[in-house]
């Protein structure tokens, strides 16, 4: 059975509105390292729509024309090569050679897991709380940059869990730019 992740760039007050971190270049460096090595393990990454949005065709268009520095750049290559599954009521088309898949995600990730290969990747916020409450995430990946934004989204909305997830910390990194990257397990 495979592995399925979770990771996520957070606020130290847990909003995850990628667009207020404002990172060193070196800090930069270092999160897109660390996701790029974490990719090595996984095989499918599964979107939501806004996350989808967020990333394609951004990172598609850096790792065709290698427009971005030599870490993005990596991480743009490693993204756009493994296999994508977009979860989405309301997308009509994504970029090949990603699937969409329009209703039932967490049948979906029940389908995936069961099926040979490497870990899959959860990229969306918005189906974390069914996702965690249907037992499929095994590995929190979440990097914590050293920022209070007070506004945005939170990585977990308040009452949208019923009950407690007991987790494993499995490993810890800490980054010259004072971002704090935590692994964890269900326990």
């Amino acid at each position: 059975m495979r592995t399925v992740t979770f990771g996520m760039n957070i606020s130290l007050d847990g909003y995850c509105d990628h667009t207020v971190f404002k990172p060193s270049a070196e800090g930069s460096k270092e999160v897109h390292d660390y996701f790029t090595r974490m990719m090595d393990d996984v095989d499918l990454i599964v979107f939501g729509r806004i996350m989808y949005q967020l990333m394609f065709p951004h990172w598609s268009d850096v790792a065709k024309n290698q427009s971005g520095t030599a870490d993005e750049n990596r991480f743009a290559q490693r993204l756009t090569a493994i296999d994508k599954v977009v979860i989405s009521r309301s997308l009509d088309q994504v970029e090949a050679p990603a699937r969409l898949v329009r209703s039932n995600p967490v049948e979906e990730i029940r389908k995936l897991k069961q099926q040979p290969g490497k870990k899959i990747s959860i990229d969306s916020v918005s189906l974390l709380p069914e996702l965690i409450a249907a037992e499929l995430i095994d590995e929190f990946h979440l990097v914590i940059h050293p920022v209070l934004v007070g506004k945005g989204r939170q990585l977990i909305e308040g009452g949208s869990l019923t009950e407690n997830v007991d987790l494993k910390l499995v490993d810890t990194s800490v980054f010259k730019s004072g971002c704090v990257a935590l692994h964890y397990r269900k326990s």
